[in-house]
């Protein structure tokens, strides 16, 4: 795939991966809508792809916040154009320190439902049914291996992403042969502010960094000829 031109929305794009992938993309040509809560540092963020020839633009929205769905959509697409690329990066531990299922409020599983599963389902929809219309498109789903190993204490954080993988499952084989690709990427182990909150005892020189897990990413979807070519699913491992 060549991204020059391609609108790319990423969300969580303020810090970590999100930022990573926003600046690769951008260096690659795609313009970029950036979504995050906070706009100080999404626009600092766009401010470092401008200063480097790229298009950005900030949008700031929760995404846990069905409310904002549309609004995120529209606004990205009037900005960087129809939505090629979806990238559904932002999500939440939930609180911290973590804990376990039976010290775990319902209020607090339902928080990480929504910012983990249920933004991903409803951004989804809404780029998806332009995609259709033009014939192709991308989503990627921002996994973790949590998703398929029971780590106590992470409870919430892993049902919401066993969760997305098999939305993302379902998704590509209902959207098949309709020019869209949609899989599920687990980047491993990174060096980011969620991982210290989630494990601030861990040895950060023995974790990836994002940038390095952005590149692994970016080489899939380098590997997708077109967004009209058929929809598949595909599995990602970076780490």
């Amino acid at each position: 795939m060549d991204f020059t031109g391609k609108s790319v929305l990423i969300t969580g794009a303020s810090r970590g991966l999100g930022k990573a992938l926003a600046l690769l993309l951008a260096t690659q040509g795609a313009r970029v809508a950036l979504v995050g809560r906070n706009l100080e540092t999404l626009k600092q963020v766009e401010q470092e792809i401008r200063s480097q020839g790229g298009i950005a633009f900030s949008i700031q929205a929760d995404v846990a916040d069905k409310r904002a769905i549309y609004p995120i959509a529209a606004q990205a697409a009037e900005l960087a154009g129809p939505i090629d690329i979806l990238i559904n990066n932002a999500s939440t531990l939930g609180p911290v320190p973590l804990r376990l299922l039976n010290d775990t409020e319902c209020e607090e599983f339902g928080e990480v439902l929504e910012a983990n599963l249920l933004a991903p389902f409803r951004l989804t929809k809404a780029v998806t049914g332009s995609m259709l219309l033009r014939g192709g498109g991308v989503v990627v789903n921002i996994s973790s291996d949590a998703a398929v190993s029971a780590y106590p204490t992470w409870g919430a954080y892993s049902v919401s992403k066993a969760g997305l993988d098999h939305l993302t499952r379902i998704w590509a084989a209902e959207l098949a042969e309709t020019g869209i690709v949609l899989f599920s990427f687990d980047p491993g182990e990174m060096d980011t502010h969620m991982h210290a909150e989630a494990m601030p005892e861990a040895d950060r020189t023995q974790l990836a960094k994002p940038e390095a897990v952005a590149v692994q990413l970016v080489s899939l979807l380098t590997g997708i000829r077109q967004i009209s070519s058929g929809s598949r699913s595909v599995a990602g491992e970076a780490i």
